[in-house]
């Protein structure tokens, strides 16, 4: 095999592993719960524009345009590199962008008057992905382990990393479908909600930072099952419903 061919598969892997988010399940659930809680504006607006998919079955459209290089492009906005001690204006800056500056674009674009239907569902399409992809908070990298996809460990006796584990391996391990899983976590209150649809793209990055103790917090064991997963589990639920319940005060905010 060529070398050139080798350097691309293994660039091809690097990024296909690093772009993951919560998985299927996990970006439906979160779609799920952003669709509970728009207004009717909102519904009727997204409703032209994705007809009748929904915003769940819509939430995982980014990740199955990575077998087309015409969408390469968007392959950096998937997650974003924060160094611990670091605020995201003092990190520096992916120059094919990230997922906190994508987030802001396709907000811009969804909400202008010149860009083109054709344009609006693929950022529609984006948003929805990429506001999941920020509440994992391992898509909001610490720049020395790839998001902790380098961190190998064991996941009930299988191969894994703490990135996959995050991903999907405690979700899947709940056996739960994504409707099942979104009306577990969807018990926001009032209050909560307003809270968290307070602040910024950058704040809710920043916040996901501030789990990173917890996440890394393995008891220095290469295998990780059950008492992991009870350590985690709140929190992998809660970002879950952040993610929905902020995608919906977005939307709700460009439609009305």
């Amino acid at each position: 095999m060529k070398l050139k061919t080798v350097f691309l598969l293994a660039i091809s892997f690097l990024i296909s592993n690093t772009a993951l988010a919560w998985g299927q399940t996990g970006h439906r659930t979160v779609g799920e719960i952003a669709e509970k809680h728009l207004t009717k504006k909102a519904k009727k607006h997204i409703k032209e524009l994705l007809g009748t998919e929904s915003l769940a079955i819509s939430s995982t459209w980014m990740d199955d345009i990575k077998s087309d290089s015409s969408y390469d492009y968007a392959n950096s906005w998937h997650w974003v590199t924060i160094p611990t001690g670091q605020t995201y204006k003092e990190s520096e800056k992916n120059p094919d962008g990230d997922v906190v500056e994508s987030i802001m674009r396709m907000i811009n674009k969804l909400g202008s008057d010149t860009v083109s239907t054709s344009d609006k569902v693929i950022a529609l399409k984006m948003l929805v992905h990429l506001v999941g992809d920020l509440h994992q908070p391992l898509h909001v990298g610490n720049g020395l382990d790839r998001g902790g996809n380098n961190n190998k460990v064991k996941w009930f006796r299988s191969g894994s990393n703490l990135h996959r584990i995050w991903d999907s391996e405690m979700i899947d391990q709940k056996q739960l479908s994504y409707t099942e899983l979104a009306l577990s976590v969807d018990v926001a209150t009032q209050d909560q909600i307003s809270q968290w649809q307070t602040g910024t793209v950058i704040n809710w990055a920043e916040e996901a930072m501030t789990y990173r103790d917890q996440i890394y917090d393995t008891d220095n064991s290469e295998s990780l099952s059950y008492d992991y997963m009870y350590k985690n589990w709140d929190l992998v639920q809660s970002q879950l419903n952040k993610a929905g319940i902020r995608l919906a005060g977005i939307l709700n905010e460009i439609f009305g």
